[in-house]
């Protein structure tokens, strides 16, 4: 069933509060923010990175859980590209009468929830429960690139919370599982061509 969600009666004003005032900001504020729209979410695969190459100097099973964090956030995307299929809400760039930071994306490319949202609370939520510190700084950086993709003008704010909303409860609900048994899960992989990463 498509839903074929009209974004703009539940925040279409404050979409054009946000967008005008991403209009009247500093240029050098707004190139920041765009860049970090564009390409943040390379952080989170290097914060993935670094919580795996620090797991492994705990043992096999720690290194396991770390490893399959971006399969988590994989698969929250599927289920958040699912959703968005299913929704069809057009973009707020194409709805609304408004200049923005980024070139509006195709009409057929949905705008509820948002990917980058769900992909970046998908990958925070999976690091916090491997590494808090360093999943701390990822949760910090899933809220910016969510509040970057409503000021560049890509998403309504219930795009970004609910793609948020999407990407944590998929990796929670999953990461939860896999870590009652990381030694089965250490097991398995070790039976694969990924037994050298598991140990330093």
């Amino acid at each position: 069933m498509i839903l074929a969600l009209s974004g703009s009666s539940i925040d279409g004003p404050l979409y054009s509060d946000v967008v005008d005032l991403a209009r009247h900001s500093p240029v050098w504020w707004d190139d920041m923010v765009t860049v970090w729209s564009a390409y943040g979410l390379a952080v989170f695969a290097v914060l993935m990175l670094a919580v795996w190459w620090r797991s492994r100097r705990v043992d096999a099973g720690a290194a396991a859980t770390a490893l399959v964090v971006p399969l988590v956030v994989v698969l929250a995307y599927a289920v958040n590209s699912l959703v968005k299929l299913l929704v069809r809400e057009v973009r707020p760039c194409r709805t609304l009468h408004v200049v923005t930071l980024e070139a509006c994306p195709a009409r057929t490319d949905w705008s509820f929830p948002s990917n980058h949202a769900a992909i970046a609370a998908a990958a925070a939520v999976a690091l916090f429960l491997v590494s808090r510190r360093l999943g701390a700084i990822a949760c910090v950086a899933a809220v910016a690139m969510a509040a970057s993709r409503v000021w560049v003008g890509a998403h309504y704010p219930h795009d970004v919370a609910a793609g948020l909303l999407t990407g944590a409860l998929v990796a929670h609900v999953v990461m939860k599982a896999l870590l009652r048994r990381p030694d089965a899960l250490a097991r398995r992989l070790a039976a694969t061509r990924l037994r050298p990463l598991l140990v330093s």
